[in-house]
């Protein structure tokens, strides 16, 4: 061991990642000649066959790492920088379920950060930390383009949407005590791994599993709808503080998230202000 100056261990260099067992390894080698045919261009599969890779040990290891460079004849710095750069590889172990809840502007001012605040104190983690029964990692994830559904919570890449404090502490504690629990919209959930495997490119074998799916809100639709022809229903904006006209009902919300904090947009008596209608 080298000491520096300043008295900074240096320790030893990392030894070269270990190999597979020789029965992994081999099932590893039969899927990834599956997924590298599918490419004109071999290194073009290194972002699935990592989740492969992640699919057997619920996070990419240095040892995953070592087989992608093998088999694709890269080295393993080529491999780690594309491991390091996408969320969506695992660096250290993780729970059976990733629970992500969006913390982006719309799900935050909806709900969102008190979601993931709530969260942390029943499960007593962290961002990124996973609980000690190895069921449930939460973290703080960005948009997912389901803002007409918001707050929304993903778990294993599922969306559960419309969710409040109650309702994501419930879906926590269904996870981690084995309750099947059925998203908003998509397939049924499977663990961790099992997703990993799917997004490598194989088949999800369940039976049903990919009958499962979903639509977008009502919100989303909007501009698909203008651009088949079909018109708008007519929309009246009164001057600031004119209110509506009597006897006119006021427009319904038309998200089915029914709760949303006070924000300046919703609360003309927030410290901010009231958010003008576009033209204003």
């Amino acid at each position: 061991m080298t000491t520096t100056p300043e008295g900074v261990s240096l320790g030893m260099p990392q030894l070269p990642a270990p190999d597979y067992p020789a029965d992994v390894r081999a099932r590893l080698e039969a899927d990834a000649r599956e997924i590298i045919a599918r490419y004109p261009d071999s290194r073009s599969a290194l972002l699935p066959l990592l989740h492969l890779v992640q699919s057997q040990e619920g996070h990419v290891t240095r040892t995953g790492q070592r087989f992608c460079a093998e088999v694709l004849n890269l080295t393993t710095a080529e491999v780690a920088a594309v491991a390091t750069f996408y969320s969506m590889y695992r660096r250290k172990p993780s729970g059976d379920y990733q629970v992500g809840v969006c913390t982006n502007t719309l799900c935050a001012v909806m709900g969102g950060d008190a979601i993931f605040e709530a969260l942390q104190d029943h499960l007593g983690v962290g961002n990124g930390e996973t609980t000690g029964d190895g069921k449930v990692t939460l973290e703080h994830i960005e948009c997912n383009a389901a803002c007409d559904f918001a707050p929304v919570v993903m778990v294993n890449w599922e969306f559960f949407d419309n969710q409040t404090v109650d309702s994501a502490k419930r879906l926590v504690d269904d996870l981690r005590s084995g309750v099947d629990v059925d998203p908003t919209r998509g397939a049924r959930l499977c663990t961790f791994k099992d997703t990993a495997r799917i997004l490598a490119g194989f088949p999800d074998e369940r039976e049903g599993a990919v009958d499962g799916g979903g639509s977008a809100g009502h919100a989303s639709l909007v501009g698909l709808r203008l651009a088949k022809g079909e018109s708008a229903p007519a929309r009246v904006v009164h001057p600031r503080g004119g209110g509506a006209p009597q006897n006119q009902r006021p427009a319904e919300h038309p998200s089915s998230h029914d709760a949303p904090q006070d924000t300046s947009a919703s609360d003309p008596s927030h410290p901010a202000g009231p958010v003008a209608e576009e033209g204003e």
